[in-house]
């Protein structure tokens, strides 16, 4: 040991008194015992570390607690969204979207938080979008700076009807000559025509074509399969009693009887004269103005479309008449039988279907630039026999009064069947009753007066379904209805 310049005289001390020098050797040999015993002590070291491990354990268990608690919220948000909206895009669901939606969340207890709904409706279909944010606050994870927990729910669901059953109801009467009605309303039905019927939708949509005018051409074929007292063949129109326009079908078992064959009228549109024309007869007798059913062919729709020609008075209820009893499932086994004799397209031979179908939308498009005219029938004892008919498919009727016939006596020859105001209360009653099935009406009013406006929009399905116009506005009027109807073709 070194102890410095004094050692010589401490080492003489230590020397002469031993004792000192025993308890300093003590001393320092048990602060070296203490040191050492201090360094190699680990308790302490366990004590921090098992304080360290129970923090993690805490924490770690903390943020399990927190996670499964998140969850459990989460799958409670994304499930009761999920069957609010498959409620709310439901098709027989009368309740807006949003209410049913709101009213799932409240039932199942999350009253924290306002889905937001974005519905999207047309005719045969219902898309509904939900969307919701929930906020959670964390029981552990505060610790570690995380105070909340945010969740998210959306869900889409979507109903679509993927068959369509289509009936184009419309007016070829004397008026649409003016202003160019004829040529736009061809456009505009052609392009109607090409947006409904597409490679996608083969064996989907069918359609029906009802040209009217003062009557409505139902054709050989089809009024062949129907009872009717046939008294000649220069044209086939069928006679309705008022009490058929309440129904969409046509009684079988009941006998009714052929219009009358003769025009009333002595200006003929096609041939532009006032003498003996028999052109514009009220029974239309043309081939393109007979009735088409069942159809999925574009080009001969087309063409037919092409071919029509202004003729005659209106009756549009006798238009609605044809185009709702061609949707009505009793027209299903004329059908077939139209069908046996390629009238209408053997793919649609299990058409109409049923009004309970879920999966087929059966819709009217009506279009008129008129309204209900005045039409007169030939009194009985002057349209009676074959040589009566065989006359007067060889005179017209005004012409062979004015030639023939004294004045005064005019009005015993003739008799009014409709008027306008008959015509307008049969056209709400055959619209209300395909409206009470289900069919969907669209009407158009094509440049028509504010009586005409009048009755095409309450027989429309709704005031969203009645289009107002007037020239080319005509072919937008089309597009849109058919743009609402295709998107019923792409979901089985």
């Amino acid at each position: 040991m070194d102890y410095g310049p004094n050692r010589e005289a401490t080492m003489s001390v230590l020397d002469k008194y031993p004792v000192f020098k025993t308890r300093a050797a003590m001393r320092a040999q048990c602060l070296r015992q203490r040191l050492t015993q201090f360094t190699r002590d680990e308790s302490g070291v366990m004590v921090m570390f098992s304080m360290f491990v129970v923090l993690i354990i805490l924490m770690v268990g903390g943020i399990g607690v927190d996670t499964m608690r998140y969850e459990m919220e989460r799958t409670k948000l994304q499930n009761t969204i999920d069957r609010a909206v498959l409620a709310a895009a439901d098709l027989d669901q009368t309740l807006p979207p949003t209410d049913v939606v709101k009213d799932y969340f409240v039932k199942a207890g999350i009253t924290d938080v306002v889905p937001t709904v974005t519905p999207l409706t047309g005719v045969g279909y219902k898309t509904v979008t939900a969307k919701a944010v929930r906020t959670i606050n964390t029981q552990f994870m505060h610790m570690g700076g995380v105070d909340t927990l945010s969740m998210p729910g959306n869900a889409t669901a979507e109903e679509r009807i993927p068959h369509v059953e289509i009936s184009l109801v419309l007016d070829v009467s004397g008026s649409m000559n003016s202003n160019s009605r004829m040529t736009n309303l061809r456009t505009a039905a052609k392009e109607f025509i090409n947006a409904v019927i597409k490679p996608e939708t083969i064996d989907r949509v069918s359609v029906n074509i009802v040209p009217f005018s003062e009557h409505v051409n139902v054709g050989a074929k089809l009024f062949d399969e129907l009872n009717v007292n046939q008294v000649h063949s220069y044209s086939y129109c069928i006679e309705f009693d008022d009490a058929d326009f309440s129904n969409l079908a046509i009684d079988k078992n009941k006998l009714h009887q052929q219009m009358q064959h003769f025009q009333w009228n002595t200006y003929s549109i096609q041939s532009g004269n006032t003498q003996n024309t028999r052109f514009d007869t009220i029974c239309p007798r043309n081939t393109y103005e007979s009735v088409t059913a069942m159809s999925q062919n574009a080009t001969a729709l087309r063409n037919q479309i092409d071919a029509l020609r202004p003729r005659a008075g209106t009756s549009i209820f006798l238009g609605m008449k044809w185009g709702t009893y061609l949707l009505d499932p009793s027209f299903q086994t004329v059908n077939a039988e139209l069908e046996d004799e390629n009238l209408t397209d053997p793919k649609f031979v299990n058409r109409p279907a049923a009004y309970t179908d879920s999966k087929t939308l059966k819709t009217i498009v009506v279009m008129s630039d008129g309204e209900n005219d005045r039409s007169v029938r030939i009194t009985s004892s002057v349209y009676a026999t074959p040589s009566h008919y065989a006359h007067w498919d060889s005179y017209n009727f005004n012409y062979y009064l004015t030639n023939y016939v004294s004045s005064r006596q005019h009005s015993s020859w003739y008799w009014e069947k409709y008027n306008n105001t008959k015509g307008n209360t049969l056209m709400q009653n055959i619209c209300t009753a395909a409206k009470n099935k289900g069919v969907v009406i669209w009407a158009i009013g094509f440049e028509v007066n504010a009586s005409g406006d009048t009755q095409l929009r309450n027989c429309a399905s709704s005031p969203s379904h009645f289009f107002d116009v007037n020239g080319i506005e005509i072919t937008a009027a089309f597009q849109s209805i058919a743009r609402q109807i295709n998107q019923l073709k792409l979901t089985q």
